[in-house]
């Protein structure tokens, strides 16, 4: 009785203090929609409605629409899942690039997790702004981030990966772009995704910590391209010791036969660590690679198949489960 009667105290203390408290607050399940049936019309605003470190889960639910917004999910949430109703029709977008007011590459996100134990299903996120510089959609700083059917549409750096031993899934999702539109130092694993180049350029740019195992792994991906493009790098070292590994992908004919790009730094071949085992496509075939790739045995591609594996940088954690 006494534990109830703090509860209600405490539910009541922000109204009788004067301060507004909204009806969806801390509910386990808040809606939005932009017609008004929901607990709020934009996203932004449900983030209000979450309670600061909880450990339970809230689900934020969102209906169709084009949600204009630019968004900071901040590192005091947790436990969130953004669960839109149509990966087609529930589109989150904004229109920043880097050369608006020398805004530079990271402040152009759509969307910024800085958030943990975050869950995003089922939507778009996209940045629409014209190809004039660096145009990030998806910006990641939080650990334990899950992508499960959502679409990343984009320009040049589409999705910005960011935090060293940060660890981030992506299940059955399409992420397009033109130039080194994933990149970053974290560890990303990326399962049944459809990657769709725009130009002749480079799909991925990791920066992965020499300390650090793992980097980027394409799972039975399928590496596609518009019409025009024929010349695509699977990716180029932003940084030494980066790692990008592609396992049993199909890959187009828009694919290098070199694959890898040292970035005009002979330095970088040294270090990189890049490498394929049994893909398959046009631009799968193995011989006309560069010298400097790795050799991946059985064993390595086990492990880059293994989720308890890769995902056990700090602590154990497997995205399916």
């Amino acid at each position: 009785m006494k534990i109830k009667l703090i509860t209600l105290l405490i539910m009541l203390l922000p109204a009788a203090m004067g301060l507004k408290v909204s009806a969806a607050e801390y509910k386990h399940d808040i809606y939005v929609n932009q017609d008004g049936s929901g607990d709020y019309t934009t996203i932004t605003e449900a983030l209000e409605g979450i309670r600061a470190y909880m450990d339970y889960t809230v689900t934020v639910h969102i209906a169709n629409g084009t949600y204009k917004e630019k968004i900071i999910i901040p590192s005091w949430l947790k436990n969130v899942s953004f669960i839109g109703e149509d990966p087609e029709k529930t589109v989150i977008t904004f229109d920043h690039h880097a050369n608006i007011d020398k805004m530079g590459t990271f402040r152009t996100y759509t969307v910024r997790v800085d958030a943990n134990d975050v869950l995003f299903k089922n939507l778009t996120i996209e940045n629409n702004a014209p190809q004039l510089g660096q145009a990030v959609a998806l910006h990641t700083e939080g650990d334990k981030i899950r992508f499960v059917n959502c679409r990343f549409l984009g320009n040049q750096d589409t999705i910005f990966t960011g935090g060293k031993n940060a660890r981030l899934y992506f299940a059955d999702c399409y992420i397009e772009g033109t130039t080194d539109f994933i990149f970053g130092p974290a560890t990303a694993y990326f399962k049944n995704c459809d990657i769709f180049s725009k130009r002749d350029s480079y799909i991925t740019a990791a920066s992965t910590p020499g300390d650090v195992r793992f980097g980027y792994i394409f799972d039975s991906c399928k590496l596609r391209a518009a019409d025009n493009v024929k010349k695509v790098y699977l990716g180029r070292p932003w940084r030494p010791y980066a790692h990008t590994v592609f396992i049993n992908c199909e890959m187009g004919s828009h694919i290098r036969p070199e694959g890898w790009h040292n970035w005009n730094n002979a330095d970088n071949e040294r270090t990189a660590r890049y490498g394929e085992y049994g893909s398959h496509g046009p631009g799968a075939a193995q011989s006309g690679r560069v010298g400097w790739a790795m050799n991946i045995t059985d064993a390595d591609a086990a492990a880059y198949r293994s989720l308890t594996e890769v995902f056990s940088v700090t602590s154990g954690w497997n995205p399916t489960k």
